[in-house]
Order: structure tokens, then sequence, then C-alpha cells
């Protein structure tokens, strides 16, 4: 079952990169992110490639591994490759579909269209970054 426009938006707006978002450019990246059904032992991001795609888990699992070791299980409502959105640099780790997962996915190319179309978008995410940033460095 598919999800709807609302349910993306959720989903979407969960995410600590789109928490300052407003419904309107909610709703734009809603309308971008392709909604996907992965196999199990289905790499999502390979650590040291370049990344290309943010990833949110509407439902399944998924294991992190870096180096080879297990550090992370995600699961619905996880997210990875907001790094990659914003700075394109290289996977810190190796994500690995555990079971049957269903994804949004929203591609660097169209993350890039969205926030130069939209320049509030763009101005809402980089607020969400900093304030993650000061938090972080408390």
């Amino acid at each position: 079952m598919r999800l709807r426009k609302n349910a993306k938006i959720e989903l979407i707006k969960g995410v600590p990169l789109f928490s300052r978002c407003s419904k309107k450019e909610l709703a734009a990246v809603a309308a971008e992110a392709d909604e996907l059904v992965m196999p199990e032992g289905k790499a999502l991001a390979t650590q040291g490639a370049r990344g290309a795609e943010f990833v949110i888990i509407v439902d399944g699992s998924a294991e992190v591994r870096k180096n080879g070791r297990r550090i992370n299980q995600l699961g619905s409502g996880d997210f990875l490759g907001e790094i990659a959105l914003i700075s394109g640099a290289r996977r810190t780790a190796t994500v690995t579909t555990t079971s049957e997962t269903r994804i949004l996915v929203l591609t660097d190319r169209s993350f890039k269209r969205l926030t130069s179309e939209m320049p509030t978008l763009q101005a809402s995410i980089l607020r969400a970054l900093s304030e993650r940033l000061q938090a972080d460095a408390l």
C-alpha cells in the first residue's frame, strides 16, 4: 500500500534536517520523494561511495556497518544520507536491508532543484543544520 501525501509529509517532517520547514516546503519535498520497496539484503549505502540520495525508512529494517563492524540497526522513521544531500561527502558506513523495506528516496538532483526553486526551503534547512551543530557543540 502506497503512502498518502500527508503520511509522506509527516515522515519527512520528523527528520531533523527538515524540522524547520513550512507545510508548503514539506509538501514540495514529499512530491519529489519516490517510494520504493527494497528486498532483504539490498545495500542502501556503501561505505566510501559517493552519496547521491537521502533515504527515509517507512517500514522494514536495515543494518549499519562501519569497517565491517555492525554499529546500528535502523527501522521505521530512521533516515540516512542527509550529509550527502548537502555536502556530497562519501558514505561513512554501509547500510543493508535486513528485511523487505519500504523507503522514501530523495535524490541529490531533486534536492538541488527544490532548494534553487524555493530559497525558503534552503533557509529552513540551513537554520535546522545550524541549530543541530550548536546543540552538538554544547
